[in-house]
């Protein structure tokens, strides 16, 4: 099987100035042939806006068209349905950005173009990507620095600068914990808008390396990891049944496939990488908050062992956890981990040598469908979110 193309496409560049902040428009057409059986014609339609702080939007339109791929040259790469995104680069600089336009859903009938996109910043605007400036953040803690942060005060996809979306899954054909969703890298299911980070469990066929689920959803590494310190996030969870919210993180030596730091740290299954798990709330009971902690031991690899607590709002003297922001902690040393809600204490574990809490961690943010503690899906279940207001690590 091969492919030819013969491409004509032309370029209409337009500017205009609001507030000191110049917006480019560029228009291209392209006659694609591509060939798998039989030759196909089709016009591929893309208008690109850039915006202050290194935000592009881009909307595609080929009629015809099943999906679309968009690679933005800074190793940032999305499909989705709608032909519509937003990407922030934090970055100044020059990049090949690249389209598709697929037809069929093996994806061997496609239109493609590609164009030089340069970003740069414009009188006042932030260089750092939309992220408050770490000076400009009170360090809230008596001996602590902030040392990495996203206040999510920008509008778009989250920043590929500092979040990997994880969509590979685990186990080849889906989830452990018998989870029900796949996770996507499409803006319907994580986007930053007004303030906060949205990630969406959606119910809707979708289907992944010839595996189909009834449930789509996201999950997000940081692309930043520590060793010792605290971690804040402030979040609002979802309140439908089947859902199953959590704030987490796994140590950055695990093998796992397809997680932002595994390629190059991997060398341990779970669970002799540690789990820290600050926040899960079940799908059967949103008055509940779960802090868990997972481990193998460094010394006796095969020896297992697990260790939390479950507290009801009342409890912990916290409104409504689906209707009102929290705040989620882990406060990590080489002696002790302590989670907090509100910095309300919830759960400790005694940290030594035995057990996998001396190597760095990164931060997991996700909601999966049904599984282990998210249970039965109702039939009415259409879709729910989680709200991130901010993250923030402190050393």
């Amino acid at each position: 099987m091969g492919y030819t193309a013969e491409m004509r496409y032309s370029l209409k560049f337009k500017t205009k100035t609001i507030n000191n902040i110049t917006t480019y428009l560029i228009s291209f057409f392209l006659f694609a042939f591509s060939s798998c059986s039989k030759d196909s014609t089709s016009k591929l339609n893309v208008e690109i806006t850039l915006g202050a702080n290194g935000k592009v939007s881009v909307t595609a339109q080929a009629d015809g068209a099943k999906s679309y791929r968009f690679s933005f040259g800074d190793e940032s790469v999305y499909d989705n349905s709608s032909g519509i995104i937003e990407h922030t680069y934090s970055n100044k600089g020059t990049y090949t950005f690249a389209v598709w336009a697929f037809f069929n859903e093996g994806q061997t009938d496609y239109s493609f173009e590609s164009t030089e996109i340069e970003i740069t910043n414009a009188t006042g605007e932030s260089t750092n990507g939309g992220l408050l400036d770490l000076s400009e953040v009170a360090t809230e803690y008596p001996g602590y620095e902030l040392v990495w942060n996203d206040e999510f005060n920008y509008e778009g996809v989250p920043l590929d600068s500092r979040w990997h979306l994880q969509y590979k899954p685990i186990l080849g054909w889906g989830w452990a914990n018998d989870e029900k969703q796949h996770y996507t890298t499409r803006r319907d299911n994580s986007y930053v808008s007004d303030g906060t980070m949205k990630i969406v469990a959606k119910r809707e066929n979708y289907s992944y390396n010839g595996t189909n689920k009834q449930y789509t959803s996201a999950r997000l590494n940081s692309k930043f990891d520590m060793k010792y310190g605290r971690i804040d996030v402030r979040a609002k969870l979802p309140s439908k049944g089947g859902t199953w919210p959590a704030i987490w993180t796994l140590g950055t030596n695990i093998n796992e496939l397809g997680n932002y730091h595994g390629s190059a740290d991997g060398n341990v299954g779970w669970p002799r990488c540690g789990e820290i798990d600050i926040m899960e709330q079940r799908g059967y009971n949103k008055h509940e908050i779960l802090g868990t902690f997972h481990w193998g031991e460094t010394q006796s690899p095969h020896n297992y062992g697990s260790y939390g607590e479950t507290r009801s709002t009342s409890q912990l003297g916290i409104s409504n956890v689906t209707k009102n922001f929290h705040l989620y902690s882990l406060v990590w040393s080489a002696a002790e981990l302590k989670i907090y809600v509100d910095n309300k204490f919830l759960v400790s574990l005694s940290n030594s040598a035995t057990i996998p809490f001396d190597n760095p961690h990164y931060l997991i943010l996700n909601v999966a469908m049904g599984g282990t503690l998210g249970g039965d899906i109702p039939g009415s279940f259409d879709e729910d979110v989680m709200e991130i207001d901010y993250v923030r690590f402190y050393q």
